[in-house]
């Protein structure tokens, strides 16, 4: 017979973040107004660490800089991911070579050993996640059985997460 483990809701949430390409990377810029971006997650271990390449003279990286507090939001048609931490810039060749690839050299042509381009490393400290399975044909379904049956909707898994 097979062996089934449960996985906890800190493994939960990075497993389900691992699998969305493209996050909104949120910072507060000088006005204390949220700002937020698409941006691609290349990393995310097994602790909460996500990493990013950016542009050093990006509007993103300032914020940071004066500010480290960010969000990151991930989202797929059946996921949702939302991730509260610190922020830093680091200069790192060794792991800007590790996490280059072709898209991010669409941004920054020069490659990995450009001066402009740099690290932003995200340790989340908590988060939330929803979770549907069966995508949204099961969504629906679930709709549908709360409007027939006058029953509260069941929207699948759903935890809050304390990362660090």
């Amino acid at each position: 017979m097979a062996e089934t483990t449960e996985q906890n809701p800190e493994q939960r949430i990075i497993e389900l973040a691992r699998k969305i390409p493209i996050s909104m990377l949120t910072t507060v810029d000088g006005e204390g107004k949220l700002v937020s971006r698409p941006m691609s997650p290349l990393e995310i271990d097994d602790v909460g660490t996500l990493w990013f390449i950016a542009e050093r003279d990006s509007r993103d990286v300032q914020e940071i800089t004066v500010n480290p507090n960010v969000g990151v939001t991930l989202t797929s048609g059946s996921s949702y991911v939302s991730l509260a931490g610190t922020a830093e810039i680091v200069d790192d060749s060794a792991k800007m070579h590790d996490l280059w690839n072709a898209a991010v050299e669409a941004w920054l042509p020069d490659g990995p050993d450009s001066p402009e381009a740099t690290l932003i490393r995200v340790d989340a400290h908590s988060g939330e996640y929803w979770d549907t399975p069966g995508g949204r044909v099961a969504t629906v379904i679930s709709f549908v059985k709360a409007k027939v049956t006058g029953t509260r909707y069941d929207g699948g898994e759903n935890e809050q997460v304390d990362l660090g």
